[in-house]
């Protein structure tokens, strides 16, 4: 009893401090949807024709509008159709970012390319343009909080995975105030009740996909969502909402996190917030005085009573229930499922500027409960990031993956692989850490602080191989990796990600069982 209430304690603590030219749609099986002119590939789309690139055996094309630009009478609404083209649209080059603070994505790993409110870009890496290839399709969405990110980033480059026989998609959504926003004068306009408006986002994408996607041979009845961060949390988020059903049929959730969403009592109260600090009359602004706003100036804004990071808002009709009550209830689609974290996922909590000794400080007498589980770690330093990483996300992962397993086939991953080069100079694999692994993209970006060795190689191969086999079938099993089991409560199995794959019984079960009593009592 006395370590239960302690634990209580614990939960509390931690999460105060982490939380601080033509209209003709496409059909399938059509052979003349493609043409080329000067070796640049031509594909149809139903908002017209589209003229990307091609390099060797691989096509690209990139900024894509899958919706209009949501701006002016637009802004914090529903995505609304692209209005068709006449002519060719060049699809050579990623458009723009959504808008966020510049500032927040100062490393050129993290680089999102140009900002504009304008932004509902999707870009298309493909080796075939035969409808009749009906080729998997995987559709990537980036993490970064839900308040930074874009399809721009560096590592994120879709060839490496085309290679391998799918069609991959990656794409941009309203981030921050414009993409999760509540105020009184939007709900009084509003039939829908719609708050995550970045969320509707990727379902237009998905419906994107589902009506164009064979024209670059893709299989629209064969669509694996897979993200990391902010982007895990959206596959969770897509699996949970009723608006996403029938759009895709499997999903990888690399690194989800264990932080609640925002009531819409909260979302609410940070919207009138936000309205004040533009210098508008709080609660009493008006719809258009709020669509004035320049979107920079909503970009930019600072403080955490102007913030909804991190979380999606629930309550609305795109998310009616939290993600892990939906889990909970069995009410999310039940399609297979790989969902993992990383070594030292306590990286992006430092980052936004927690303290992982001072957490444990914090602790007071429950500190003892917590070494107790911890008993190789003797500084407070380590013990912080290590209770970060496990209550964060190891336990997370494995809490969504129990309760996925009652509904549907789910693996589980713990990605402890680091960079040869780097071992000795860095404590396990930090959060983000596995994408270039995932993308098998090392070749394709200046984002390394150290060049890949041969064995680095081999396992992003084995990584984005089976990332891709799964995708194509279903199961994550490849020739290079052992058997990986599923995973479910009475059959606790991971694949353990390190230098010689491994899969793991029970894993940190303990540790784990005791953090999962600690996020039950703080839910």
């Amino acid at each position: 009893m006395q370590t239960c209430s302690a634990q209580k304690i614990f939960f509390a603590a931690f999460i105060l401090c982490v939380l601080l030219p033509f209209h003709n749609p496409v059909a399938a099986g059509n052979s003349n949807l493609y043409a080329f002119t000067n070796t640049a590939p031509r594909v149809r789309v139903d908002s017209g024709m589209l003229e990307g690139a091609q390099s060797q055996s691989m096509f690209s094309f990139k900024g894509i509008p899958y919706a209009a630009a949501p701006v002016g009478q637009w802004r914090w609404r529903a995505p609304q159709p692209v209005t068709a083209w006449q002519g060719i649209y060049s699809a050579k080059n990623i458009g723009s970012a959504c808008i966020q603070d510049p500032k927040l994505s100062t490393t050129p790993a993290l680089y999102p390319g140009p900002i504009s409110e304008d932004c509902l870009f999707l870009n298309v890496w493909t080796p075939s343009l035969q409808a009749s290839s009906k080729l998997p399709v995987m559709v990537w969405i980036h993490g970064g909080g839900l308040v930074i990110g874009s399809s721009a980033v560096a590592g994120y480059h879709g060839a490496p995975l085309a290679t391998r026989g799918t069609v991959l998609v990656s794409l941009n959504y309203r981030l921050g105030p414009l993409g999760f926003f509540s105020h009184p004068a939007l709900d009084a306009e509003s039939l829908d009740s719609t708050k995550n408006f970045g969320l509707l986002d990727q379902i237009e994408a998905l419906k994107w996909v589902q009506k164009n996607i064979s024209a670059f041979g893709g299989d629209p009845n064969n669509v694996t969502v897979f993200g990391e961060s902010a982007g895990a949390e959206s596959v969770l988020a897509l699996y949970a909402s009723p608006l996403a059903r029938g759009l895709f049929h499997k999903g990888i959730a690399q690194s989800p996190y264990g932080i609640p969403g925002h009531t819409l009592a909260k979302a609410r109260t940070v919207g009138i917030a936000i309205a004040s600090a533009t210098g508008l009359d709080g609660a009493q602004a008006s719809a258009s005085q709020l669509r004035a706003i320049p979107a920079s100036e909503l970009g930019r804004l600072k403080g955490a009573e102007l913030s909804l990071t991190s979380g999606f808002i629930i309550g609305d009709r795109v998310l009616p229930n939290a993600i892990l009550s939906t889990f909970q209830a069995k009410q999310q689609a039940a399609l297979p499922l790989i969902i993992g974290s990383n070594s030292d996922e306590a990286t992006v909590a430092t980052e936004f500027g927690v303290n992982p000794a001072k957490l444990i400080e914090n602790l007071g007498k429950s500190k003892v409960f917590v070494k107790a589980l911890y008993p190789k770690v003797s500084n407070d330093k380590e013990l912080g990031r290590q209770v970060i990483r496990d209550a964060l996300f190891t336990a997370f992962a494995r809490r969504i993956s129990y309760l996925h397993s009652q509904k549907a086939p789910t693996w589980r991953y713990y990605f402890n692989y680091t960079q040869e080069k780097l071992r000795g100079k860095q404590i396990g694999v930090p959060h983000g850490g596995e994408i270039i692994y995932v993308f098998d993209s090392a070749n394709m970006c200046a984002c390394l602080s150290a060049p890949f060795t041969p064995s680095d190689k081999r396992m992003s191969k084995n990584l984005a191989d089976s990332w891709a086999t799964f995708a194509r079938s279903g199961s994550p099993q490849t020739q290079q990796l052992p058997v990986w089991p599923k995973d479910s409560v009475a059959n606790d199995r991971l694949m353990e990600f390190t230098q010689a794959p491994i899969v793991r019984k029970n894993f940190m079960q303990p540790r784990l069982n005791s953090l999962i009593i600690g996020l039950k009592a703080a839910d």
